[in-house]
């Protein structure tokens, strides 16, 4: 071999190890420091933002366990980013908390009943969709005259702090409609049942977990007039963190978990499950 050509062979060689070098030591990696997939691999926990009171989604029972669709969905989720159930932190977040939430880093990631929409995709990114529903009523059962959204006029309307679903209801289909907001759905449920509301009124998933948690006293009336998409909230610009967790949503539902934990949290209530959407967030 002359000289040149062992000069060459050995800068290749070189070439070659700094590549693996950097490849190891994660150089170039598109993973900021603050993302989801960073979190996990550095801290091996998450904080994870949800609901304590949406039976059949998200719910924390009596003896402090945490169950529900969303709760298996991101044990599941964080399972596959290494994080163990018991590495995993619950918050709960209401409502109008979820953006502020994941910006200020209180919650690495959120899912908890959590619409898609353009005005919040401002602010957060979602993966997802891992689950399609639309807005519906809850009433008492024997309640008469309330068959939709149309016939609420003059009625009592329940909703939660920070959600958009009772001003739809009054701008599109009951203009005389009275609203009344609660910090949480089980306050609504409790002023629906006491007779202080005359209905409540959010997506159709949240309130099946009420009518499986009380068929004998509630009951959801008429068809569904709105398109939510359920995503999982994380903080903007989180790519590889969007990434992944598309990645574990689509393992979820390939897997049969997601059909499995529906029909687990919700069958009671009678609700009709949808198809598993296309994951198509990021």
């Amino acid at each position: 071999m002359t000289a040149w050509r062992a000069w060459l062979v050995s800068r290749i060689t070189a070439l070659v190890l700094t590549c693996v070098a950097v490849a190891v030591a994660g150089c170039g990696s598109d993973v900021a420091p603050n993302s989801l997939v960073a979190k996990a691999e550095d801290a091996g926990s998450l904080a994870i933002g949800t609901r304590f009171d949406q039976p059949g989604m998200s719910e924390q029972t009596l003896d402090g366990r945490f169950v529900g669709f969303d709760v298996d969905l991101a044990r599941f989720v964080a399972n596959e980013l290494g994080v163990d159930d018991e590495d995993i932190e619950w918050v709960d977040v209401t409502a109008d908390e979820r953006e502020s939430a994941l910006m200020n880093g209180d919650v690495d990631m959120i899912v908890g009943t959590y619409s898609i929409t353009e005005e919040r995709k401002q602010e957060v990114a979602f993966a997802g969709p891992y689950f399609v529903t639309g807005q519906a009523i809850l009433v008492r059962i024997g309640t008469k005259g309330i068959n939709g959204p149309g016939a609420l006029n003059g009625k009592t309307l329940c909703s939660v702090s920070g959600s958009t679903s009772a001003q739809r209801v009054k701008q599109r289909h009951a203009k005389n409609v009275e609203l009344k907001e609660y910090p949480r759905y089980a306050d609504c449920v409790t002023a629906l049942l006491a007779g202080q509301v005359d209905a409540v009124t959010t997506d159709e998933a949240i309130l099946a977990g009420y009518v499986a948690q009380n068929p004998e006293l509630l009951k959801v009336v008429g068809q569904q007039f709105s398109e939510e998409r359920y995503g999982i909230g994380l903080r903007k610009d989180d790519h590889s963190g969007q990434r992944a967790v598309n990645d574990a949503i689509r393992m979820f539902i390939g897997s049969g978990e997601w059909e499995r934990s529906l029909r687990l949290h919700l069958g009671a209530s009678g609700y009709k499950l949808p198809a598993p959407p296309a994951v198509t967030e990021g």
